[in-house]
């Protein structure tokens, strides 16, 4: 009975998101397997066919017809490895960069079309049962994230939710900080939530397998021509990829593109992965204070980074 039910769901599912005519279903000349290789190609823009089989577990007659195709078409250049003479690096080309987009926002309208006359909270429900299913089909332990599987993307429902709870559960774990950590990071949180300018305050999600492994946020600071840089962090299994260093260039860029004169943050000092960041955007340390905070005796720093490059003098002030 379950057998059935679940080639029943597929056959459902297929039919819904046109896998049967894929191409057709995207308005291109493209099935489902060959848009597949092409979104890999995108999102790993340095690869080869030994990877893609990896990658896709496909047939290597098969992918060599379809990557055969692409380079007919104009998509693909394929060149030998600067690091493996044996293999062929694959690259889009400018015409394979075009093409990829389009399909993966026409892509993103179908499934757009698709969520329209569901209610927001079964939506919710939706994304949760699929998350699920994933989880409980996937035997094996989840894979050790790689750098180019990881997106930044805005936060979605239960997201705001999910940086209280990691923030509170690693500190503490890590550093073993009490609860009020916990009560700081909601109460920042809960003003983002509820009252944010969406053109001057932004949330970044990264995400790695459908999971989120880190986060930043940007949002005004007190001071005039100011943002603020708050509550960066990136889970444990997923750090050495260079996600921090992708959030805080992604909050950079945003302050600086909005109109920002200045980016500032507080710290700590024990933080030393997340100082070595700011350090290499540029920041400064204005300041460090001992404090009794989260349980602990800290040392707390403030930092700042001109937007406009005005170079300053790094110094340390002891108080």
């Amino acid at each position: 009975m379950t057998v059935e039910e679940i080639r029943s769901f597929n056959r459902f599912y297929t039919n819904l998101i046109g896998a049967l005519d894929h191409g057709r279903h995207l308005h291109a000349p493209y099935t489902l397997t060959e848009s597949r290789v092409l979104y890999e190609l995108a999102h790993a823009p340095h690869t080869d066919a030994a990877g893609l089989r990896a990658e896709l577990s496909l047939d290597s007659g098969y992918l060599s017809r379809i990557l055969t195709r692409f380079e007919k078409d104009g998509l693909i250049e394929r060149m030998p490895s600067p690091t493996d003479t044996r293999r062929r690096r694959i690259t889009l080309t400018d015409s394979g960069r075009r093409t990829a987009g389009l399909l993966d926002e026409r892509s993103s309208e179908t499934i757009g079309s698709l969520l329209a006359p569901v209610p927001p909270d079964d939506r919710l429900r939706l994304v949760e049962a699929m998350r699920e299913i994933r989880g409980i089909l996937s035997a094996a332990p989840s894979r050790t994230p790689r750098a180019e599987d990881v997106l930044l993307r805005e936060p979605g429902p239960g997201d705001l939710g999910w940086i209280v709870q990691r923030n509170a559960a690693l500190y503490t774990a890590e550093f073993g900080w009490n609860t009020d950590y916990e009560g700081l990071v909601a109460r920042i949180v809960a003003d983002f939530a509820e009252d944010h300018d969406p053109h001057l305050e932004r949330v970044w999600i990264a995400e790695s397998d459908g999971r989120p492994v880190g986060c930043v946020m940007c949002v005004r600071d007190e001071a005039p021509g100011a943002a603020r840089l708050r509550l960066l962090l990136v889970e444990p299994d997923a750090r050495g990829l260079g996600i921090g260093d992708r959030l805080v260039g992604a909050c950079v860029a945003f302050a600086r593109g909005v109109g920002y004169r200045e980016l500032v943050l507080w710290t700590n000092d024990i933080l030393g992965s997340a100082r070595r960041i700011y350090l290499r955007h540029g920041f400064v340390l204005l300041a460090e204070k001992p404090h009794r905070s989260f349980g602990a005796d800290l040392v707390g720093q403030d930092w700042r980074l001109d937007l406009h490059g005005v170079r300053e003098r790094q110094g340390a002030l002891r108080g």
